[in-house]
């Protein structure tokens, strides 16, 4: 199984996948936990163009394109392998981070962006979607505290982006959840951390057939 998790900045999505992580494989799942952009070597590269915030003269263009090079790389090196092996695999981030910031927050043609995904995405289509979704004011808080207080890349490029272009994204994120309600799952991200983790655990044992 594909699972992957979605959100604005500073939603909570890393630490919450993780937490599942660490709790499937203490049932003794054999699980994979990955993140976008990067997960292998040279996607880490096109992570580091991206995030870096020296380049913000980056156009919606390239970063698009890069997002699928990075893509293309990580699928055939790394998840792809191991969902053929039935790992289940937990990934930060995946195609649809590129259709809530490119298309919806750029504004880039969502044909363009569609037909370059589904190029980079081979077919693939993630099982489950858990999307953590909180007002922007309270993610970008929390994700500049988070940059405020790390010792390593600052990879905020993102962050410093205006408060009408992260609300452009959160929209486009809950309309991707409504046009495909089988595949999402909306977690309240502005509840405490315990509380999130318990919802979404419970979605997950629900479409892994586990009685919780």
């Amino acid at each position: 199984m594909f699972i992957t998790f979605e959100g604005i900045e500073g939603c909570g999505k890393s630490t919450q996948i993780n937490l599942l992580a660490a709790h499937l494989q203490q049932q003794g799942r054999h699980v994979l936990l990955t993140r976008e952009p990067g997960g292998c070597p040279i996607a880490d590269k096109i992570r580091s163009l991206l995030l870096d915030a020296d380049n913000r003269a980056m156009m919606p263009m390239t970063e698009l394109m890069l997002y699928a090079a990075a893509r293309a790389q990580h699928l055939a090196e790394i998840v792809q392998p191991a969902l053929a092996s039935g790992t289940l695999v937990l990934c930060d981030r995946f195609s649809d981070a590129t259709r809530a910031y490119q298309a919806f927050g750029r504004g880039i043609d969502r044909r363009i962006m569609e037909s370059l995904n589904d190029l980079a995405c081979n077919g693939l289509v993630p099982d489950l979607t858990m999307l953590l979704d909180c007002p922007v004011e309270i993610g970008l808080t929390r994700a500049r505290q988070r940059i405020a207080g790390s010792n390593g890349p600052k990879e905020e490029r993102f962050e410093l982006e205006s408060l009408p272009f992260h609300q452009r994204v959160r929209d486009g994120y809950l309309q991707l959840a409504a046009e495909e309600p089988d595949r999402f799952v909306i977690i309240n991200a502005a509840v405490s951390q315990e509380q999130a983790a318990i919802a979404i655990l419970q979605a997950v044992q629900q479409r892994l057939g586990v009685v919780a």
